[in-house]
């Protein structure tokens, strides 16, 4: 699909699509931004298609970004619902023990190694995965696997027993 084709397929069925999602969501902001999705979409896939998208896939294109986008509404409006209702049963205590466990936590991040403190926060903090890690860090996964598997045993033996957390902190 070449650019000229692209241009007379959203010229002609924009203002459908949009209008359609529209009538379902109600919110012309939420209409036009999956619309413009649903034909960014289209561009980016346009030298995946044997035949140019027709009518009928690019409203069930745009059917499918609206749903995905209603679950997510969903499933962020649970989690915000579960968060308010946690909030307002906790305790000073919990509170209290929250924030020693968070200090701790900090403390011993400090006293792992540079190699395993890169590791575990490329994974757990930036959510890459161990191949990704890997790959940016010019190491086999292996090597990955072993550093992340140390640093959580330490982390876990000091979370676990305070006499670590009580020695002076080493620059590995």
């Amino acid at each position: 699909m070449n650019k000229e084709h692209f241009k007379y397929l959203f010229d002609i069925y924009f203002d459908a699509i949009r209008n359609y999602l529209y009538f379902r969501s109600g919110d012309s902001e939420l209409a036009t931004d999956i619309a413009q999705e649903c034909f960014m979409k289209v561009w980016e896939k346009r030298a995946s298609f044997k035949d140019p998208p027709c009518k009928a896939l690019l409203y069930k294109m745009a059917n499918d970004l609206f749903i995905s986008r209603y679950r997510k509404n969903v499933v962020a409006q649970n989690y915000i619902a579960n968060e308010k209702q946690y909030d307002e049963t906790e305790s000073p205590e919990d509170i209290l023990q929250y924030k020693e466990l968070s200090r701790k936590y900090e403390l011993a991040l400090t006293q792992l190694s540079e190699k395993q403190r890169v590791v575990f926060l490329m994974s757990r903090d930036e959510g890459f995965k161990y191949s990704e890690i890997a790959e940016r860090l010019n190491l086999s996964v292996k090597a990955v696997e072993k550093r992340m598997k140390n640093a959580l045993q330490f982390l876990r033996n000091a979370l676990k027993n305070e006499t670590i957390l009580n020695q002076p902190i080493k620059f590995r």
